[in-house]
């Protein structure tokens, strides 16, 4: 009976090919595991993407503004308060605005039911940007008539507990219902600006009262480390009168403290 014996060169070639085999399919298991990674990689960023997609408006709206230097603090902590003043059934907003130079605005808006602005105030306290403020007048304006943004003309003055407050209003805008009053009170010791407006009230009058009314009721909640802010609105206090009449006409009322514009020289 005759053996078969197996090709030597068969062998060898078989052997061959089985290590070739096996390393082709690891090459080609590696090769999707690593599509696969990739894919997943893709899918994580874009999730990622998207999700910072959405939150950017909300990043935005909570990110602090910044103008002209001046830039919105996050998490301000008051340091003045208006007690008692018939604001109660408006919506209040209280901002403070800082620049890099020391200065710093305390801001209060006032609103009504129908969200228009009804009153507005602001402390502000100069640093090293003093001559970048901007006039005085300009930024009133802009506040009492934000559409037509009308240069003032002087409305007579009111005594309050910082002194003698001069002011404003918008030219052509004599005593019509709706109109605003502002006021710009510049101190020097402490380098001190206390500047608003308001359009309560039916007549010139009450629109006086109102805005004497605001500046008799700002209180200093705290003065940090200014000793004479601290002293300044101490000595206010002490002359502060009653809201109800303190910035009416009183019967003895001179030119230059009447209702209306001072008629024997002009515009101040």
């Amino acid at each position: 009976m005759q053996s078969f014996s197996a090709d030597p060169a068969n062998f060898h070639c078989t052997m061959s090919i089985r290590p070739a085999l096996v390393s082709f399919v690891d090459e080609v298991y590696g090769t999707l595991a690593r599509i696969c990674a990739y894919l997943m990689t893709l899918a994580l960023l874009a999730i990622g993407g998207v999700a910072l997609w959405d939150a950017l408006p909300e990043a935005i709206a909570t990110a602090p503004s910044v103008k002209d230097g001046w830039s919105l603090a996050e998490r301000p902590a008051r340091a003045f308060a208006i007690s008692q003043v018939n604001l109660h059934d408006k919506t209040e907003v209280y901002e403070i605005f800082r620049h890099p130079e020391g200065g710093r605005k305390d801001v209060f808006h006032w609103s009504g039911t129908d969200q228009r602005p009804v009153a507005g105030l602001e402390i502000y306290r100069p640093g090293g940007e003093l001559d970048q403020a901007g006039p005085a007048r300009a930024e009133l304006a802009a506040g009492m008539d934000p559409d037509g943004a009308r240069e003032l003309e002087t409305a007579g003055m009111i005594d309050s507990k910082f002194g003698t407050v001069a002011l404003l209003r918008p030219i052509g805008r004599t005593d019509a219902t709706g109109s605003c009053l502002g006021f710009i009170k510049q101190m020097e010791d402490p380098a001190l600006r206390i500047s608003g407006w308001s359009c309560q009230g039916g007549n010139l009058p009450a629109r006086r009262a109102t805005v004497g009314c605001m500046l008799n009721r700002l209180i200093l909640l705290t003065a940090g480390n200014d000793a004479k802010l601290a002293e300044l609105f101490a000595r206010a206090e002490l002359r502060r009168s009653e809201c109800a009449t303190s910035a009416l006409p009183a019967p003895s009322a001179d030119w230059l403290t009447g209702a209306d514009n001072p008629r024997l020289r002009g515009g101040l």
